[in-house]
């Protein structure tokens, strides 16, 4: 027993030593643009899009698994293997598009702060700059360690929205009902939502962070199970925390009758319905989500250009040794939170476009893997077996289409 116990302690050990780079990457997907996405839908639709997150956890799932499967096996960012394979020219022109599409996203985290941090008073012109400040701070001046603490921390924030979820005082037989009940209503703005709430799940730089963070932890292939159940762990955690936001939002806001635009509405709107500490669970939720995303999607930009263009990379070295990375990290900071500080600046529209950007290049992205972890002289003993190829093509295929949709719900809800 004895023997069992110090076996059980020591892969417990190693696990949380490996631990890290999945979890974080599913979770901070739930930033400002994934809370308002889950605010919507249980505020216009009430629990019926709750089924929707069980196959989207498994496409989560899928995805992330096989980016820690192609980091370990190869040692290689995403970018860098795109560019060994697929030649500098196709790699130069998707990294452009990707900083632009990441761009708009890092408006939208700062956007997320201060929209946040204006429901307890205070100005987005004193909270944007000090949360840019914060993240540019945290990179440049920590190390790999120092800042994946900081982010692990950030990810048990989220559980102020399950708190939120059951003060709300759903009805569970309602909400259990929903869950498992797939309900589909032929209704444009519904559909809009669904594809949405899949959009926003997988990103496309979410496999590019999570690859490039397993390479820079140095995982091995003997460690690879201890990744896989990291990957899986937090691809189950980050749906929980979005079926509670809906679970909120549904329980309040859609049965009082009030209809949200934002998350920020939503948190304002909770007040007379759930309480005030209801109302500061979710903004404060917001405020961790936005100021965590901020953090990752420049760094996670920083990681695939200079991975692309075969530039050094990494959070432990020096300024002088990686000029390109931390350069193009300040760079990105700066831009997204001076852009939130202009007046009257179209930041939804903007919002609008990086959804799009996003819908484009997730397919790409998708292509791109299945084509690089079925090659065995790339990834020798780690390629797909013939089961899960399957699961990957019909993963890919459907988010090829929804994505595709997404983009036409979005140029068509921005003509309207």
């Amino acid at each position: 027993m004895a023997f069992k116990d110090s076996k059980f302690f020591k892969n417990l050990l190693i696990f949380l030593a490996v631990m890290g780079p999945g979890f974080i990457t599913a979770n901070v997907d739930n930033d400002a643009g994934g809370i308002a996405t889950y605010s919507l839908a249980g505020s216009h639709f009430g629990y019926t899009l709750l089924w929707s997150i069980i196959p989207i956890t498994l496409a989560l799932v899928v995805v992330q698994e096989m980016c820690a499967r192609m980091a370990v096996a190869t040692g290689k960012g995403l970018a860098d293997l795109i560019r060994e394979n697929f030649g500098v020219k196709i790699t130069f022109y998707f990294m452009l598009a990707l900083l632009f599409v990441n761009l708009a996203n890092v408006m939208a985290e700062f956007a997320g702060v201060a929209a946040s941090l204006e429901i307890f008073g205070i100005s987005k012109y004193i909270s944007v700059p000090l949360s840019a400040a914060f993240v540019w701070v945290l990179v440049v001046k920590g190390n790999y360690k120092s800042v994946e603490k900081v982010f692990l921390t950030a990810c048990v924030f989220y559980v102020a929205y399950v708190i939120s979820g059951f003060m709300a005082k759903p009805n569970w037989s309602e909400v259990l009902h929903d869950t498992v009940k797939p309900h589909i209503q032929f209704d444009v703005e519904y559909i809009m939502i669904l594809v949405a709430l899949i959009g926003t799940t997988i990103a496309p730089w979410m496999q590019f962070y999570l690859q490039s963070s397993v390479v820079e932890k140095r995982i091995n292939p003997e460690e690879y199970p201890y990744a896989r159940l990291d990957v899986i762990i937090g691809c189950i955690f980050a749906p929980i925390v979005a079926f509670f936001i809906v679970v909120a939002c549904a329980a309040t806001l859609y049965q009082a009758g009030i209809r949200v635009d934002t998350a920020q509405d939503a948190a304002i709107a909770l007040k007379p319905l759930a309480g005030d500490y209801a109302s500061w669970l979710f903004a404060f939720g917001l405020f961790n989500a936005s100021l965590f995303a901020a953090s990752v999607l420049p760094l996670s930009t920083a990681y695939s250009i200079c991975e692309g263009m075969g530039w050094d990379t990494g959070i432990d070295k020096q300024f002088k040794e990686a000029p390109q990375f931390f350069g193009l990290y300040t760079a990105i900071i700066m831009v997204g939170a001076g852009i939130v500080l202009i007046p009257s600046f179209p930041l939804l529209k903007i919002m609008y476009l990086s959804q799009v950007g996003n819908g484009i290049l997730l397919p790409i992205v998708l292509i791109f893997m299945i084509t690089l972890i079925n090659d065995e002289s790339i990834v020798g003993e780690f390629v797909n077996t013939k089961f899960f190829n399957i699961v990957c093509w019909v993963t890919v295929i459907t988010l090829s289409i929804l994505s595709s949709a997404l983009l036409v719900f979005s140029f068509w809800r921005s003509s309207a």
